[in-house]
């Protein structure tokens, strides 16, 4: 159990400009990790072991890509308990992501807004930020995945190339991938979730997983990330993509750029991807159509608007493998993890 209740904690960052407040836990987290300060945020980790693609996950409950786009603070996420953290995203070059202000709250629905367009310092940074973690060290380490896009300057046209070098750079330090063409604060990004845009992506993103896997000794899986903003027959040309190029899971969902559930609240018209509550049963269905499309065995990672332990049973009833949390975790805090990680157990056992 962390030392420090949260709600202390989050009267002063909900008191806070929110990017000020995310990049103030974040050099917190970066100072406190690995010493005696992470006790104020340590928490057991739930053993609840399941294998998918090919990884025994130590527990159901991960943290999602976004918060941490520079890896610089894998070891102190690990310490709230999770059983996997995915960091990023991440492109080839530096970038400063769109103007500020670009993070909104939504508090009434337990929502945020953001627009922040993939900043991040780029593939060195990066990689050296993840050499530098410690996790590795520990007995049944938590699984990292790193999760890839493109530049905003890149050419749609040109994508793959920024992918490809990414997924380059990253394969050797990740246990698993995850290619992010889901994001709505990248221009046109979103298009690559199309049939032909998709296909071609998926064929040289596979070609060259192979080709690493030889290079490397080992295969690690490639997940794709989709949006919740899609009708059921594009969710099925996505789907169809995912096992005729044998992708080994698919994440769902990022966050959605409708507005119906938050019409009227402030910053509701603020352009962005909404995360938290509002996204839930957005999410479900597309977790839903796709475990129909895909069958019983095919990985996936459910995630959108979980804040109790109760919403990510419900994600696995929509068939999800396993969960990812983000939102989540800025409005509920650190027992968010093990609540869920302890619900989910028990529903594992009753299935």
């Amino acid at each position: 159990m962390s030392l420090i209740p949260y709600s202390l904690s989050r009267a002063i960052l909900f008191g806070m400009n929110p990017e000020a407040a995310h990049e103030l836990t974040m050099d917190m987290l970066a100072k406190g990790q690995n010493s005696p300060l992470a006790c104020a945020w340590r928490q057991t980790r739930v053993d609840d072991p399941i294998t998918l693609a090919g990884l025994q996950f130590p527990n159901r409950v991960g943290m999602a890509a976004g918060l941490d786009k520079n890896a610089r603070v894998i070891d102190g996420l690990g310490a709230m308990g999770f059983g996997f953290v995915e960091v990023g995203t991440v492109t080839p070059l530096a970038q400063p992501g769109n103007p500020k202000p670009r993070m909104f709250r939504l508090p009434e629905a337990d929502a945020l807004i953001n627009r922040l367009g993939f900043n991040n310092e780029g593939l060195g940074t990066f990689i050296a930020n993840v050499k530098k973690a410690q996790f590795r060290k520990q007995a049944n380490p938590l699984l990292l995945g790193l999760n890839i896009g493109k530049n905003a300057a890149t050419p749609i046209e040109d994508a793959t190339s920024d992918y490809l070098k990414c997924l380059d750079a990253v394969y050797p330090h990740a246990d698993y991938v995850t290619v992010n063409i889901s994001s709505p604060n990248t221009k046109n990004l979103r298009a690559l979730q199309s049939d032909e845009a998709l296909d071609a992506l998926l064929s040289a993103l596979v070609e060259r997983r192979e080709q690493l896997a030889r290079e490397h000794g080992k295969t690690k899986p490639v997940f794709l990330k989709i949006a919740p903003d899609l009708t059921e027959e594009q969710v099925a040309v996505i789907a169809a993509s995912l096992q005729r190029h044998g992708m080994d899971g698919v994440i769902a969902t990022n966050t959605t750029i409708s507005r119906d559930a938050v019409k009227g609240m402030q910053h509701a018209e603020e352009t962005g991807g909404l995360s938290g509550r509002p996204v839930f049963e957005a999410s479900n269905n597309v977790i839903r159509q796709l475990r129909a499309a895909l069958g019983s065995q095919f990985p996936i990672i459910g995630v959108g608007g979980i804040l109790s332990g109760a919403d990510a049973v419900t994600k696995l009833q929509a068939g999800a493998d396993v969960v990812q949390i983000y939102t989540g975790l800025i409005y509920k805090g650190p027992a968010l993890v093990p609540e869920i990680a302890r619900a989910l157990k028990a529903h594992s056992k009753r299935a």
